[in-house]
């Protein structure tokens, strides 16, 4: 089986599918083509593989190739060596992962002068084979047949011995093989206080004195470890189980020695084993295991970012709808920028109806001749400092609103990521007349509008949807993010003749580049007439059409098909369907009754399977579907805007904006977002909280518990109020542990309550 055979069939175990369909996939991946592209337009070629199927065949790829890469090298090397026996080929072309052959190379891998060498080369490698192969000899008799004028001491021979047998374990590498495993089970990981850290650190209490097996620690708490450990208030160890667990360990690497019975050179093998696993094997562990955790960690943390960027991105648009933003503030006023339902800036004001200048008369007067004067249905305001103040202003205002007024909604919207686009150089070329603090407002008015079409110009790591995001791989972090914003981007497909440069951007085949000289053709030529206008653009080859004009939507334009997902290679097979139904396309698209009793197997040709055909009776029936869930929006409570106004047992409407692996966080409207724990999310047992909810859900809680020194708010999702978890925890609570706090234990409790402020400040600043 050759490598590419290989890397289809593991790569095709992992996704649930056929190695030919790897195949297929791979080939156009390494063509060119987009994963969206793919995922919706060679569904034959794939046989139906998915975008999350193809993110993951194109990752695993990456890395299986490197692996085979690295098998070449190492076989080479040691081939270069003159060592290749057949046994030590297998063992390289068996080796599943990076580590394990690393592990087979350590031997024949250049290295630094060692105490190994040096005791070789005086001659005492001989002596260790002696006490080898006669084990009822005394070692101290053997040595003395070793001494020389470099090794003077019976005990410096002992040591040289010692040294040679050290490495041969280290770089043994079944051995190592054993101990990760054993390590990988039962090690335990141990967080410590720095001394003279604690009130400096006081944010990472729960983990002065925790421990917990390595194997079932959560992401979001192995990352709470290792910040504590990079900002020097937290050590850690990973190590087995002191009372056996160290032995056991001890033992593994005596038995690479062979049966060791009680013989005096039993002894002293038994006795460097132990020094062995103490003295160097016991490190490459602790190195080994505390890497993969911050893998895992950060495999982790990236796929809780990414599973909430999307829910984000996907949240419900409030669509094309005349709308203000506000941007509140105290002392600096607030911000309002009023734009039109095409998301065009029409008009800026600053308003200060809050102290020191107190202006509230005039703050209202301004707001209510924009609503007017621009017949707005939408009211966007900030989520931040002063969002409830100008909240109930504006509820103030809309009660006066004249009477035949169409009175607007007002949303409490995230304003998370803002203030990075007011900075930012696409905002100042977008509105480069404009003040900084005025652009946060249009954005903030036009991600109610249209979330996915504003966010994609904030950085994702600037939203605020991940858990420690700054600690994590940040290369790895920024693919995954773009592929999820690509995702949504291509499923929701986008308007050719109305979307932003960063809009277009992530569509499939396009990027920075083209998205800037389509725009700029639109700007110089008009509205695109059609998708076979895209050819005309400067630097739009043949290929970037293939990929993108299926994602590209054109409303009203000369072909009607142009406002559907159907790719232009397709339009024929389209045009076949609806010549069946004996009337004009725009009597079909949208009437799902004029396709009743088509067979789509009647439509397959040699150029389109049956995929394809169902798609497009799909598109047909529905053209230009937004997947996107239609748009509601949470009410928070009158007369409750701070938490000091909460009380344990009052019910409440608000907004999930961030879902950890320990719970969900709730805007309830005070400026402090609650924690719902996992446990206190449903009547039922859930495993993952994406389970229940997801960023941007609108959610009913009941206040548990109110913190309002340390800014906690728990809630809970449960019908019975919490009472049973409560119940529960109050059972199962643990004993006070000398040198631990009496929230110590929070984090693997189940209880919201026991949720340290650390895990929440620590997950809200990330």
């Amino acid at each position: 089986m050759d490598a590419a055979d290989r890397i289809a069939r593991i790569i095709a175990q992992e996704i649930n599918a056929s190695p030919a369909q790897v195949v297929a996939a791979t080939g156009l991946l390494d063509g060119g083509a987009t994963v969206p592209f793919v995922a919706r337009y060679r569904k034959e070629v794939t046989g139906g593989l998915d975008d999350t199927q193809l993110r993951n065949l194109s990752e695993r790829l990456a890395y299986l190739r490197e692996l085979e890469a690295r098998r070449l090298a190492i076989r080479d090397q040691v081939q270069s060596q003159g060592k290749l026996t057949e046994d030590l080929a297998r063992a390289i072309a068996g080796a599943e992962t990076k580590a394990a052959l690393e592990d087979i190379y350590l031997p024949f891998k250049p290295k630094r002068r060692t105490k190994a060498m040096i005791a070789r080369e005086n001659g005492l490698e001989p002596l260790l084979r002696a006490i080898q192969a006669d084990r009822a000899a005394p070692p101290e008799t053997l040595a003395a047949a070793y001494l020389t004028e470099t090794v003077p001491e019976v005990k410096a021979a002992l040591d040289g011995a010692r040294d040679i047998l050290v490495e041969e374990l280290s770089e043994n590498a079944a051995l190592l093989g054993r101990l990760r495993e054993f390590m990988q089970a039962e090690a335990v990981v141990s967080a410590r206080v720095v001394p003279g850290k604690e009130q400096a650190g006081a944010k990472f209490s729960d983990y002065f004195a925790h421990a917990e097996k390595w194997s079932a620690i959560p992401a979001h708490r192995a990352l709470a470890i290792l910040r504590g450990v990079k900002e020097e208030v937290l050590t850690v160890e990973i190590a087995p189980e002191p009372e056996t667990g160290a032995a056991r360990a001890e033992g593994i690497v005596a038995q690479a020695l062979g049966r060791l019975g009680t013989l005096p050179g039993d002894a002293w093998l038994r006795k460097m084993a132990g020094w062995c696993w103490r003295v160097r094997l016991s490190n490459t562990m602790y190195i080994d295991l505390l890497a993969e955790l911050r893998s895992r960690a950060h495999a982790e943390a990236t796929r809780v970012f990414a599973r909430n960027l999307k829910d984000l991105l996907l949240a419900s648009p409030a669509g094309p709808r005349p709308t203000v933003g506000l941007d509140p503030g105290i002392r600096t006023g607030v911000k309002l920028a009023a734009v039109d339902a095409t998301g065009k800036l029409v008009e800026t004001a600053t308003l200060y109806p809050f102290p020191p200048k107190s202006d509230l008369r005039g703050a209202e007067a301004a707001l209510a001749a924009a609503i007017l004067r621009h017949k707005i249905e939408l009211i966007a305001i900030g989520n931040g400092t002063a969002s409830r103040e100008t909240e109930r202003m504006v509820a103030d205002v809309l009660k006066r609103l004249p009477q035949g007024v169409k009175v607007p909604v007002k949303v409490i919207v995230s304003e998370a990521g803002a203030s990075v686009y007011s900075a930012s150089e696409l905002a100042a070329r977008e509105f480069p007349d404009l003040d900084v603090s005025l652009r946060g407002a249009v954005s903030i008015a036009r991600r109610l509008q249209d979330p996915l079409a504003e966010l994609v110009k904030v950085p994702p790591e600037s939203i605020g949807v991940g858990q420690y995001q700054h600690d994590v791989d940040q290369r790895q972090l920024a693919r995954t993010l773009e592929a999820v914003v690509e995702d949504a981007v291509n499923a929701v497909g986008v308007d050719l003749n109305t979307a932003s440069a960063p809009l277009l951007a992530h569509v499939a085949g396009l990027g920075p580049s083209l998205a800037q000289n389509i725009v700029a053709w639109r700007d110089q030529n008009g509205a695109f007439p059609s998708r076979a206008a895209l050819k005309k653009v400067t630097g739009l080859g043949p290929r970037a059409f293939e990929q993108s004009a299926g994602f590209l939507r054109i409303r009203d334009g000369k072909e009607p098909l142009d406002a559907s997902s159907v790719h232009p290679e397709a339009y024929g097979l389209a045009r076949r369907i609806v010549a069946a139904c004996g009337r004009d396309i725009r009597q079909i698209m949208g009437q799902p009754q004029a396709l009743a009793g088509l067979r789509a197997e009647a439509f397959v040709d040699e150029s389109f399977g049956l995929p394809t055909v169902r798609d497009i009776l799909a598109e047909l029936e529905k053209p230009g579907r937004d997947p996107r869930p239609s748009f509601v929006t949470a009410s928070f409570a009158e007369g409750i805007e701070d938490i000091k106004d909460l009380r344990p047992g009052v019910s409440l409407e608000g907004t999930v904006t961030n879902v950890a692996a320990f719970g969900a966080f709730v805007d309830i409207g005070v400026h402090q977002d609650g924690l719902v724990h996992i446990s206190q999310l449903a009547d039922r047992f859930v495993k993952d909280p994406n389970e229940v909810v997801k960023v941007g859900d609108v959610v009913k809680v009941r206040v548990t518990e109110v913190d309002v020194v340390r800014k906690r708010i728990g809630l809970t999702m449960r019908k019975d109020g919490g009472a049973s978890a409560r119940d529960a925890q109050a059972e199962r609570a643990p004993k006070a542990q000398p040198g631990r706090g009496p929230k110590s234990a929070g984090p693997a409790s189940g209880a919201p309550g026991a949720l340290g402020a650390a895990l929440m400040n620590a997950l809200k600043k990330g």
